[in-house]
């Protein structure tokens, strides 16, 4: 699935997020995580639209890209599978807290397009599985990089996963839960390594 819109896309988000890294030990830039869910989604869906979403799903959220700008570029649909796949970070002028950018993010996924489900399934499934990866070994590293907060990023992962397993029934969601589950798991360790300790 190759079409003059996914390059198009692909090329946006190489220049968008040019300045981005992704966390661990080996910086890597930013575009190798929005290729990784694309290309993840290739497993699950030939609809263009969607792929495009993929590649594009952080625009809103983590550049200068305005809204008006992603419909004129990749048109409607595209914008309302990344409008959807866009954390709400303020209420009322009101900074939200952590946790609730990861609830109203979940309330998103259970009203919005379900394309948008798709992308944030494989979204989180490729965080997870390179979060699990990179921090399996130093659990430190990873209390370091991500913050002490554990329980809650339990909870906020589970809120997301309930509205993906409530909208999805089949391919993805299996994938998305498998990837989970070792998170989880992960994220139990690092809880144990932290107990031993006191």
């Amino acid at each position: 699935m190759y079409t003059y819109k996914i390059e198009q896309a692909i090329k946006a988000a190489a220049l968008l997020h040019q300045d981005q890294l992704r966390k661990g030990s080996v910086p890597l830039p930013y575009i190798t995580h929005l290729m990784a869910v694309m290309l993840i989604l290739r497993d699950y869906t030939a609809d263009e639209d969607t792929l495009v979403a993929a590649l594009l799903h952080d625009t809103l959220e983590d550049t200068d890209y305005t809204e008006a700008e992603l419909r004129t570029d990749f048109g409607p649909t595209v914008l309302s599978y990344v409008s959807t796949l866009t954390e709400p970070k303020f209420e009322q002028e009101r900074k939200l807290p952590w946790i609730e950018t990861k609830k109203g993010y979940a309330k998103q996924l259970r009203t919005g397009p379900i394309e948008a489900v798709l992308v944030a399934a494989a979204d989180k499934a490729h965080n997870f599985r390179t979060i699990v990866d990179e921090y399996l070994e130093d659990h430190d590293r990873f209390r370091k990089d991500f913050g002490p907060h554990l329980e809650l990023r339990i909870e906020a992962y589970q809120t997301i996963a309930n509205a993906i397993n409530n909208r999805l029934s089949d391919g993805i969601v299996h994938e998305f839960n498998h990837t989970f589950t070792e998170y989880k798991n992960f994220i139990f360790d690092v809880q144990d390594t932290l107990n031993n300790r006191r």
